[in-house]
């Protein structure tokens, strides 16, 4: 027993090590990318948000439709710079710092007209695909829609909630939705199909879970990994799966139904974790306003950095005991 809690407290320790590194390059990726999306917004050109140093200056032209030529002289390069030449190096050469030469950049293609000659390369994939047609339906069909996502999101599905909730709050900032009514819908949704996991728990059983179970996002992996954040952290663990690790929340549901666990505690701290995570989205949603696929690359770093520092804090517990019980002499 002793030797297995050392080795426990020796791969949690490996394991604080491992993800520190990147929890700071996210935490600084995420703030970057804020900042490059405040900066596009005051530009005019949302869009722009997802410039980077290491574009080449034909790439940006491409990307964003305007003459290469026109873009070189609003930067107020020589006419004959190499336009495969990338921001970094350019910036290098300009004596400016590589992220205040995208900010730049950023103004430059804002004031350039669109060259409609040009034409954007984009595949996002099948999965892109449906995520895209999915949200689109919010556009089209507004309330309806975003609770469909958010319920079936709820109940294990692999559709994008949080894209769905931060479109409502664009919407919401074009006048388009109600920002009260969105919010009560998204959190009425999402703790109907947390109470659909929670019933399915209790009433089919874990033996049909663990046949069935792959389709409400319910597999051996995340069942031990909840499982064990149960053991620790009680129904706080419902709390933290409605808003650190929104991922699990689903598969946290079943679990809490299996268990038998007091259907009133449940529904209390789903329903403040589901309001928590809400109004997050919800209120970047608003902030971005009319563009929503510029706070793609913001909501991106910050999913992740969320998971790395749910991670970090879990390693950093075990690696200190805390996450177990003292073995005995």
């Amino acid at each position: 027993m002793f030797r297995y809690y050392n080795r426990t407290r020796w791969i949690a320790l490996v394991l604080l090590v491992v993800v520190s590194a990147p929890t700071v390059l996210f935490g600084f990726r995420t703030y970057s990318s804020f900042v490059l999306l405040r900066s596009a917004y005051e530009a005019g050109a949302p869009t722009t948000s997802s410039v980077r140093a290491w574009m080449t200056l034909r790439y940006v032209a491409t990307r964003y439709r305007v003459p290469a030529a026109q873009l070189i002289a609003h930067l107020q390069l020589q006419p004959e710079t190499d336009p495969d030449r990338s921001l970094r190096s350019l910036a290098e050469s300009s004596g400016l710092s590589p992220f205040a030469f995208v900010q730049r950049t950023q103004r430059a293609v804002a004031d350039l007209p669109a060259d409609p000659s040009q034409r954007q390369n984009e595949n996002s994939g099948w999965f892109g695909w449906i995520s895209d047609e999915l949200v689109s339906r919010v556009l089209v069909y507004g309330y309806p829609a975003m609770a469909s996502i958010l319920l079936f999101g709820a109940i294990g599905l692999p559709v994008p909630t949080g894209l769905s909730v931060t479109l409502a709050g664009s919407l919401a900032a074009l006048g388009r939705m109600d920002w009260l009514l969105a919010t009560a819908i998204a959190v009425a949704a999402s703790i109907l199909g947390d109470v659909i996991g929670y019933g399915s728990g209790r009433l089919l059983g874990q033996h049909f879970l663990e046949r069935h179970g792959r389709w409400f996002g319910y597999t051996p992996k995340r069942y031990a990994l909840v499982q064990a954040l149960f053991d620790r952290w009680g129904a706080w663990t419902i709390l933290i799966t409605r808003t650190l690790a929104s991922h699990l929340s689903s598969v946290v549901s079943i679990l809490a139904g299996l268990a038998h666990q007091r259907l009133s505690v449940f529904l209390a701290f789903d329903a403040v974790g589901r309001a928590l995570w809400t109004f997050a989205y919800f209120a970047l949603g608003y902030t971005i306003g009319g563009n929503i696929e510029a706070a793609t690359a913001f909501l991106t770093n910050l999913s992740v950095l969320l998971v790395l520092l749910m991670l970090l804090v879990a390693a950093g517990l075990a690696a200190s005991g805390a996450l177990f019980d003292a073995p005995g002499p």
